[in-house]
């Protein structure tokens, strides 16, 4: 099996050069390493390519998943990694995820990542999704805990770190570009999911993260295009729900935004999402699989919180979406 790794980039030369270098310390080396440049402006596709990356150059900021997009299209391998360019992989990791997801006919696979400035701490392991249209990144800010050391089936990988077989993009469709950044991954892991195509959590392997390295934390516009594609999300695949959960989920969310000083991102976001042109957001309309694998998801999801311990977003997220 062969595998690509696919790094979307947007300056930070910095923690590219340093993602490129911990890529050649993996024990089963990738046999393809390709760097998406948005538009760099700090020399970064020229210190790839002497890295002896090939570098894929966008001529312009695009978003996540166009640079993806783009990754994919340029790989010519059995298996594609997703990677941000401020994660650092344990030197076993690829050999662990592909092998994990070899033995279980996984179609993707995800792997425990730790922050990097405290790898007691989980930073990523799987997505779960509310009939909110709002996603948890499960275990984010918990201490590493054996709830986070079960392999198990998942429906939607982050794509901070994970592999997908090249397969499944041409039989489900690219990222959906409209996303630009942002929930982009959970728009394709219900699509994946719907199309009755699962991944596995791969605890094994291990990664750290930054964490907002490029933006960062809270980020106005960061919050703007979670608040506007959490409406994307929403009008894509949530119709057939009522209405309510999902005004109480944004309503929280806009709450916790404005906690942050964020509440005109968060406004602007909501705006822009529903002022946002019919297109290929309106060609996935909801379907009864979609609704069985939303319901699933927060099935799951409250489950977790519940066995964690409840963060108060969802604590008042169930509370509220209940009555």
């Amino acid at each position: 099996m062969t595998v690509t790794a696919v790094i979307p980039h947007w300056n930070r030369r910095d923690l590219l050069s340093e993602v490129l270098e911990n890529l050649r310390q993996q024990r089963r080396a990738f046999d393809c390493v390709i760097v998406v440049d948005n538009g760099s402006t700090d020399g970064s596709a020229e210190m790839a390519e002497k890295a002896a990356a090939r570098v894929v150059r966008m001529g312009r900021n695009r978003g996540f998943a166009a640079a993806v997009n783009a990754g994919i299209a340029a790989a010519r391998t059995d298996w594609i990694a997703i990677l941000n360019n401020d994660v650092t992989l344990e030197a076993g990791w690829l050999e662990t995820i592909l092998a994990a997801a070899k033995n279980d006919n996984a179609w993707f696979a995800s792997g425990k990542i730790l922050r990097a400035d405290d790898p007691t701490m989980i930073d990523a392991t799987f997505d779960e999704v509310s009939r909110a249209a709002c996603a948890w990144r499960c275990g984010a800010g918990r201490k590493d805990a054996r709830p986070w050391n079960q392999p198990r089936l998942i429906r939607i990988a982050p794509m901070t770190a994970a592999i997908f077989k090249r397969a499944l993009f041409e039989e489900v469709g690219p990222l959906d570009e409209s996303f630009q950044s942002y929930l982009e991954d959970v728009d394709f892991g219900i699509r994946c999911a719907c199309a009755g195509r699962l991944g596995i959590y791969v605890p094994q392997a291990v990664a750290r993260h930054i964490g907002s390295a490029t933006a960062g934390e809270w980020n106005k516009d960061t919050v703007r295009r979670i608040a506007r594609n959490q409406v994307l999300l929403a009008r894509k695949h949530f119709r057939a729900f009522a209405v309510w959960p999902t005004v109480a989920g944004q309503l929280l969310w806009g709450l916790v935004a404005c906690r942050h000083g964020r509440g005109c991102s968060y406004l602007r976001g909501k705006l822009q999402g529903l002022l946002a042109r019919p297109g290929r957001l309106t060609q996935a309309v909801a379907t009864p699989s979609a609704k069985a694998v939303i319901e699933e998801s927060e099935r799951i999801l409250l489950e977790l919180q519940r066995q964690t311990g409840f963060d108060r977003y969802w604590r008042a997220y169930f509370w509220l979406s209940r009555r």
